[in-house]
């Protein structure tokens, strides 16, 4: 195919296109956004998103971004709301409605049973004297913006715009909340950042019987022993009462059997690396790792809410469980 136009300056034209319908819904937020704000705060049920068409698709991920920051909220398509989908919508609710033209039928024709189910519509279009609009309690009136289609066809600057304010809506709302770190990883439990969040050391360490570790006085072929028989690469030395006084790792073991240390009649207190570092228990296991990372080493003995040891935690099993950063 041979083209008659310059690709890269048209593609350019485009974003600069969306850059300007961006700085003009910037420019004209204000009371209007406010009260769309105070809305979604002050629901008591859920934030409804409709819309038909590419409204629609970018009502989906505006709805998927209230949920993910803390305020309960689903898209309903138009179509299925006629077919019994407005059963999902209460009183309680805020709706959205999306229509750049705000003649969309499919979302003008939802207006009379909202109005009857007595929710809290806003309507969100490019024409303030539209079907939609008249038609909704509150309004957010877009500025006039070029489309980015060449043929200004296309909805492309009107959607990049809507998926902007929607998104300055969910974000705001989030902060609003006090929404915490803590909060979105209990929401994203799956993914990499709710592991990172949510993932403590205590919830992946080595403890009781499946943990390493050897009373001081013992003999370095004992600590060999056991840290063969639980598959750690470390066994922690301690007192009577679970006092940590020192750890030995493979490392130092092959180093002692290269020097042809008597390991029948040496004990482990001549052996330890004495006062470890060490992480307690209650940390995020995100923190043990950019601790090992720091120290250059592998494995950490881990403490109790008390000081006593109460296991040994693996960079290995860190990184397993998927938690990097």
């Amino acid at each position: 195919m041979t083209l008659d136009f310059d690709v890269v300056k048209e593609a350019k034209s485009v974003i600069d296109k969306e850059i300007i319908a961006l700085e003009k819904v910037r420019d004209s937020l204000g009371e209007e956004f406010r009260t769309m704000l105070e809305l979604v705060l002050n629901c008591q049920g859920k934030v409804v998103i409709t819309g038909m068409g590419k409204p629609g698709h970018i009502g989906t991920k505006i709805a998927a971004t209230f949920a993910s920051l803390g305020t309960p909220a689903f898209f309903m398509h138009p179509g299925e709301a006629m077919h019994g989908d407005l059963g999902m919508v209460e009183k309680k609710d805020v709706v959205f409605l999306m229509s750049h033209s705000g003649e969309s039928t499919e979302v003008t024709q939802l207006l009379p049973v909202l109005r009857e189910i007595g929710c809290v519509t806003v309507g969100l279009t490019g024409n303030i004297r539209s079907t939609l609009a008249k038609g909704c309690q509150y309004n957010y009136e877009f500025p006039e913006m070029e489309e980015a289609c060449y043929m200004h066809l296309a909805p492309t600057s009107s959607t990049t715009a809507l998926l902007a304010l929607g998104d300055a809506l969910a974000v705001v709302s989030s902060r609003a909340r006090n929404y915490t770190k803590a909060d979105f990883g209990l929401h994203h439990p799956a993914g990499t950042l709710g592991k990172t969040l949510l993932v403590k050391v205590s919830d992946i360490m080595h403890t009781g019987d499946d943990n390493a570790e050897i009373l001081t006085g013992s003999t370095l072929r004992s600590a060999i022993v056991e840290m063969s028989t639980k598959g750690l690469s470390m066994v922690t030395i301690i007192d009577d009462n679970r006092k940590l006084l020192g750890i030995i790792t493979d490392g130092d073991l092959r180093r002692m059997l290269e020097k042809s240390v008597d390991v029948y009649n040496v004990t482990v207190d001549d052996y330890m690396t004495k006062n470890p570092k060490f992480i307690n228990s209650a940390e995020m296991a995100v923190n043990a790792l950019q601790k090992m990372n720091d120290m250059h080493i592998t494995c950490m003995p881990v403490l109790d809410e008390q000081g006593a040891v109460a296991g040994t935690v693996l960079m290995q099993d860190i990184l397993k469980a998927g938690i990097v950063r």
